[in-house]
């Protein structure tokens, strides 16, 4: 399996968004997050919002983008909720965010109140890359390509697979789903329970434009292991 020839290791770290989401990360765990980020050049970090502003400091002049949460881990909070949430995480500093859809009412089929949920946080954004996380281990495959649909409609530029703190992670035939449902319109996160390289190049190759993934390090050293291994003939 010669992937290192179509994804190479610099392109496979900048589609890396290095995530520290825990409730209980400190300061120190977003220093060494940030740390990790430049030692390895990953293309961003996903942090939640209160810690924006921190991280844009330590980052500051790098070119490592700041990918910040909205509404997470549950997206059962009010639209206007979310939007100043958007609203603030942009005002110190994120680059994009990532919203989770309003999973309720999407199994209800309140279409527009989940459309409007997105459309504001997009708005709030000004410009700024919005993903939507619809949270696919609650979905039946139907609700997913309809979440993904009414995130193309309000004008987000991503869908993304997990917030990581649901039953399940992602998945190939997830990632294969929403690529087929947002063609090349938009771009597919994969997130949630990755944690080796075979993982993250095989969601790569289902489709997948973004990995989230708190063993970014992990993984890239696991790629430059197979890397090697197959340059010597020891792997195929």
């Amino acid at each position: 399996m010669r992937d290192e020839q179509v994804l190479s290791e610099d392109l496979l770290k900048k589609m890396m968004d290095h995530t520290q989401l825990r409730a209980y990360a400190t300061y120190d765990d977003m220093k060494s997050l940030c740390d990790e980020a430049l030692k390895y050049r990953f293309g961003q970090v996903a942090i939640n919002s209160c810690h924006v502003s921190r991280c844009a400091s330590l980052l500051k002049g790098s070119g490592i983008k700041i990918d910040a949460t909205v509404g997470f881990p549950l997206g059962a909070m009010s639209p206007e909720a979310k939007a100043f949430e958007a609203k603030k995480a942009v005002e110190d500093g994120a680059d994009e965010i990532d919203m989770v859809v309003n999973i309720g009412a999407l199994k209800s089929k309140d279409y527009k109140l989940v459309k409007e949920d997105i459309e504001g946080v997009v708005e709030a954004s000004k410009g700024k890359l919005v993903k939507v996380i619809i949270e696919a281990c609650y979905l039946k495959d139907e609700e997913k390509v309809k979440a993904c649909e009414l995130a193309m409609e309000a004008g987000a530029q991503f869908v993304k697979t997990s917030t990581g703190f649901g039953t399940g992670g992602a998945t190939v035939h997830d990632v294969e789903l929403m690529r087929k449902t947002v063609g090349g319109k938009m771009g597919v996160k994969a997130s949630g329970g990755i944690r080796t390289a075979e993982e993250a190049i095989a969601l790569v190759r289902a489709g997948a434009t973004r990995i989230g993934t708190s063993n970014s390090v992990g993984i890239i050293e696991g790629y430059r292991m197979m890397r090697d291994l197959i340059t010597a003939g020891r792997l195929k």
